[in-house]
């Protein structure tokens, strides 16, 4: 099977904000065995380092995309192997990430509960390293495939090598956008070890009745949750939390919390995780909107498209934001979104 290619590609619904941006060309890669034609008409082409497409999830395109564009629909998953005590399992990186969260539910394993309802695809979470509620996909991680956009050549990582960080990783820095991962594995316990000490968890568990809540349990009550508090990007455009939650040492942590009471605070390692959300509703964003480029009246930490806004005016309310708490708290936000055009936060 030959990858489809597409000239003159439109973009706006192969990203979650809904940006309206085009592509001067676009492989949709379905098959493993692909790529090699692929990446030789890319080189061919001439046309730059490719940007690499999942669900769209994670960015923000700030204007038409003129190098090409890899959307990676790779499907697929499966057992690998198992013990009495845990499974190994893979998924393609076209997979949608909560797909493999219910897949992986289904089969009687634990793990990723509190990553239900992430939009995207698995091949897009360890990018991001993405978590909630108290996890990251990191806790789990096995270890994935990739295919060197420049050489050609598939290799694997470890969770070592991906150097996991806060919603970050390897292919987040210099030279990590040249990796288009192919497949993700996680090993995950058979014997759930629950998380439910993170944000509304219990209480929502409450609500439903589960007193002795199972795995099933727990995703369907970060799916309440999300549900209840996030905007649905096919409703109303967005890419999740739009900024990171900052990380302080302590003593600039303690300085700042006397000085703001009620800002919340969590520990992180040796650092300190404030909640970006509070800081930003406390500038007045809450609900905010220039034009069709807004922050969603429930969730300050969540930039919207009102319909018919541009990367190019998401982007410049996000620098406002920015600005605002920078100038009131000292702190400096950082997005998590990849930014794809022209212009930085």
């Amino acid at each position: 099977m030959a990858a489809v290619r597409i000239a003159d590609a439109p973009l706006g619904g192969l990203n979650t904000f809904g940006i309206r941006a085009r592509a001067r060309v676009l492989w949709r890669i379905a098959a493993l065995d692909e790529l090699p034609a692929v990446l030789r008409a890319v080189r061919e082409d001439a046309g730059g380092e490719p940007l690499v497409l999942g669900g769209g999830s994670n960015l923000l395109i700030t204007g038409d995309v003129d190098r090409p564009v890899l959307q990676v629909a790779l499907p697929g998953r499966r057992i690998l192997e198992g013990d009495d005590d845990s499974v190994l399992i893979e998924a393609g990186a076209g997979e949608s990430w909560d797909g493999l969260v219910r897949w992986s539910l289904a089969q009687g394993l634990s793990g990723l509960e509190n990553l239900a309802l992430i939009p995207g695809t698995a091949g897009a979470a360890p990018i991001q390293n993405i978590g909630a509620y108290g996890v990251e996909q990191r806790d789990v991680f096995d270890s994935l495939d990739a295919v060197d956009l420049h050489a050609g050549a598939a290799r694997r990582f470890d969770a070592a090598e991906c150097a996991f960080g806060y919603r970050d990783s390897l292919f987040k820095h210099a030279g990590g956008s040249r990796w288009l991962i192919t497949a993700v594995r996680y090993r995950l316990p058979r014997r759930p070890r629950l998380h439910l000490d993170y944000g509304e968890i219990r209480e929502e568990l409450g609500r439903a009745g589960r007193s002795e809540p199972t795995a099933v349990d727990v995703a369907d009550a970060v799916t309440a949750i999300r549900r209840r508090k996030l905007p649905d990007p096919a409703v109303l455009g967005n890419a999740g939390s739009f900024f990171k939650n900052p990380l302080l040492d302590p003593a600039q942590a303690q300085a700042l919390i006397a000085r703001e009471p009620g800002l919340p605070a969590w520990p992180a390692g040796d650092r300190v995780k404030l909640s970006a959300a509070w800081m930003i509703d406390r500038c007045g964003w809450k609900g905010h909107r220039d034009g069709d480029a807004g922050v969603h009246a429930a969730h300050a930490l969540v930039l919207v498209n009102h319909g018919g806004a541009s990367g190019a005016e998401v982007l410049t309310l996000a620098r406002r934001i920015r600005d605002s708490v920078q100038s009131r708290f000292g702190v400096a936000l950082e997005p998590e979104p990849v930014l794809v055009g022209p212009g930085r936060l």
